[in-house]
């Protein structure tokens, strides 16, 4: 697959070309998810195959979408990448290193310090203003109380919520939600960013907002966007279209 970075150079996405430089890698993954049909009684447990003998990768500084129905794998595939799952079989390598040799606690550590996610629906502590959810990375990641908070108040600033940073998540609107939850994401500087169905939940003005938003993170981050929806996909220098957990088509 050929993966243009945004300054429109093209890079080479062979594996022996772009194993060294490439931030997110994934080799024959396959996961299945077991569906436990035995607890009706008919001693089988089946699975679900969510992936299929996946291989794709994402150089710095590109915005990779993921194309696909409900069901296709496009949010299998961010788990994986951010070593929330394993996968059953197949290789997760993220900056180098492959997640499915890792401990469950050397995942978390590096999803900590590496990996930034946006949830469709948010994700905010209702209890916790703007800032304090922005700095919630930081306070698991032990970053001391000033720094965390001058931290959280510059990234509320650079996406347009300077003045709501005590507010509630009840108190702001969807937009406005989502913006903190990407504030959020970039709090410990991550070099990959995923975003499952970043504008799902909202207008298709506001939702432009969010995606200009999701493009300026940073030349040299690496961003892999999931959705259905083609106006979302517009912002990604290459799409990957999957079906039924394999990869149909490569979008240039």
């Amino acid at each position: 697959m050929k993966i243009l970075d945004r300054s429109g150079r093209g890079q080479s996405a062979s594996p022996d070309e772009g194993a060294s430089t490439a931030a997110v890698r994934l080799d024959d993954v396959t996961h299945e998810y077991g569906t436990d049909s035995g607890r009706f009684g008919s001693g089988n447990d089946r699975t679900l195959t969510a992936l299929r003998d996946v291989s794709l990768e994402v150089q710095p500084g590109t915005i990779v979408g993921l194309k696909g129905p409900s069901g296709s794998g496009k949010s299998t595939i961010l788990h994986a990448v951010s070593g929330l799952l394993v996968p059953t079989s197949g290789s997760v390598d993220l900056l180098g290193t492959d997640l499915t040799a890792l401990s469950d606690r050397e995942r978390v550590r590096v999803r900590r310090e590496h990996v930034g996610i946006v949830f469709q629906r948010f994700h905010l502590l209702p209890s916790l203003t703007a800032r304090a959810n922005v700095a919630l990375p930081l306070v698991q990641a032990g970053v001391p109380r000033t720094e965390r908070r001058e931290r959280a108040e510059h990234l509320l600033e650079q996406v347009g919520l300077g003045d709501r940073t005590t507010h509630l998540p009840g108190e702001l609107s969807g937009g406005e939600r989502q913006r903190v939850a990407i504030a959020r994401s970039l709090s410990t500087d991550p070099d990959v960013i995923v975003a499952d169905e970043p504008t799902g939940e909202l207008d298709t003005a506001t939702g432009a907002e969010v995606l200009e938003l999701l493009t300026s993170l940073g030349d040299d981050r690496a961003v892999l966007v999931a959705s259905h929806d083609s106006p979302t996909l517009s912002i990604a220098d290459d799409v990957v279209r999957l079906r039924d957990g394999m990869v149909i088509e490569d979008a240039g």
